[in-house]
Parts: structure tokens; sequence; C-alpha cells
């Protein structure tokens, strides 16, 4: 069995589901209440993330974040990731300054898509996970559509997630104005399915809300990260 080396604190609320969904899937997929896996979890701040891409440091983003997995790395963990969308902006520079394997939650989310047969993808995260690539780019390179909100959506949106859902705060007022982006992107862009693309996200949106599948993105990376776990 191997050990898991996990970035948490990013943000917290996503952080508490990373785990609890670890330990459940792991027991699920073992059929045993009494078999628990074990990981490493080091907590870092969200808010440095945030304030690091608002100033373009992505250099200073990767070398943050793989100064936490050399860490995990030195602990024990044979593999890595990070719970969280955003900081996967600069995935594949952490993963060239660290030793262990890393799972990133953008390629799992293409194979998802992929899987379910949908084309036409709708994107929805933090303004740094919309309007950059690095989500977009796997989809995009193997014949999908991916669509984001208009840029007055994105604001609100992120402004939402960062002011509300970070802080483990669920308003129904918030759920009703992501609802109507959502159903008018269905409606503009005909899309089939929407992405979760933050892992706060699931806090406002349940599968029941929308007609068409919901790519949520925490229960997807937590499938690869137990199967990685269990794995001889």
């Amino acid at each position: 069995m191997k050990k898991l080396g996990m970035i948490g604190g990013t943000g917290p609320e996503s952080t508490v589901d990373y785990y609890q969904s670890i330990i459940s899937r792991f027991q699920e997929d073992t059929g045993s209440k009494e078999s628990l896996p074990e990981l490493l979890i080091y907590s870092i701040n969200m808010y440095k993330i945030f304030d690091l891409l608002q100033n373009n440091q992505e250099e200073e983003l990767a070398e943050y974040l793989a100064a936490a997995v050399l860490s995990l790395e030195r602990a024990g963990a044979d593999f890595a990731v990070i719970s969280a969308n955003t900081p996967h902006i600069v995935f594949d520079k952490v993963q060239q300054k660290v030793n262990i394997p890393m799972i990133s939650i953008v390629e799992e989310s293409y194979r998802t898509a992929h899987q379910l047969e949908i084309h036409k993808i709708g994107l929805l995260g933090t303004k740094f996970t919309m309007e950059n690539d690095f989500f977009k780019e796997p989809f995009m390179a193997n014949g999908k559509e991916i669509f984001v909100p208009n840029e007055e959506d994105q604001q609100f949106i992120h402004e939402k997630i960062v002011k509300e859902l970070e802080q483990g705060i669920v308003n129904e007022e918030t759920k009703k104005e992501f609802l109507v982006i959502a159903e008018r992107m269905i409606e503009q862009h005909d899309i089939e399915g929407l992405i979760l693309g933050c892992t706060e996200l699931p806090m406002i949106f349940k599968p029941q809300d929308l007609d068409i599948p919901q790519l949520n993105t925490v229960e997807i990376h937590v499938a690869k990260i137990v199967d990685m776990i269990t794995a001889d």
C-alpha cells in the first residue's frame, strides 16, 4: 500500500472533504470499515497562492508548492497531490522540482469527460482557473470544446468562492446566481457537461440541480488517489 502526501489548506473546507472522501472511498474499495490508509497532509496558505497569482509570480508559486511536496517526500510519501484546482496552473513546474509522482486533477478530469463522451463542456472555478488555459489545454488538444462564463460572471463567481465558500459559507442566494450562470451556459453554448473546477463548488452544486452531468473534481481526484494508494 502506497502512502499519500497531500497538499491541503487550499482551502480548508475542501481539505476536510478530501480527507473524508479518501477514507470513505478506501473503505468502500477494501470492503472494511476497520481499514484506513496512511497519509500525510501539509497544510499551506491559500491566500498566499492567490496573492502570488495576482502578482504573476508563477515561479514563486511553483517553489512554494514544491517545497511542501519535498517535505512530504522526506516524511515518507510515495506520491503527492494538490487538493485544489487553481494551483495546478504550475503543476508541471512543481512535478519537475520533486522526485515522487504527482496526480493531476486536470488530467483526471479530462479522462472522465472522455469516458462520458461529452465534447462541449463548461468550466467554473476561480478567475485564475477560468481565465488561464492550464485546465482547458488537454480538452482542446483532444478536440473538445470548453467554455467559461463571461467576464462579469467570472468575477462574481471568484468573489463568492473567496469570500464565502472558502470560509465554509453556503448562501442560498449565491447558489441561485450560480445556477443561473450555469443554465445560461447551457442555453448559449449547448454544453453537455459542467466541470466544477474549484473544490469548494460541490458545496453549492448538487447532482440534481442541473440536467447535464457535473464533473466533481474532488470525486474524480479522490477516485484516482485511492487507486494509487491500493495499487501493488
